[in-house]
């Protein structure tokens, strides 16, 4: 359960997810997010097609790139990567599904 701003704590992921969600209240930072998820998935094709793995940090700078703009220029907080690194992470991609299948709006 969520303390306070600055001394969360998440027993679980589905615990996580709503506050996650509500650190990504502005649709250009959602929108951003989407884009750099989608970089991502296109950096590791290219990783795979070409065997060129100089992909993959571009990969990880595509998809932090994005997000990171959308939070310290659009949603004025502090990315939750930096508290909750893999929670951070599964949220991202549990997003972005939510935005392709149309539970979350873009």
């Amino acid at each position: 359960m969520a303390q306070t701003a600055h001394t969360e704590h998440f027993a679980s992921f589905a615990e996580f997810y709503p506050y996650y969600l509500s650190e990504h209240r502005n649709t250009v930072s959602r929108r951003l997010h989407f884009v750099g998820s989608l970089g991502v998935i296109g950096c590791l094709a290219m990783a795979l097609a070409t065997g060129d793995w100089l992909w993959l940090p571009a990969a990880v700078i595509c998809g932090y790139g994005f997000a990171w703009v959308g939070h310290f220029f659009f949603e004025k907080n502090r990315p939750a990567t930096f508290r909750h690194p893999l929670y951070s992470l599964m949220g991202d991609w549990v997003m972005f599904k939510d935005i392709c299948v149309g539970k979350i709006s873009l």
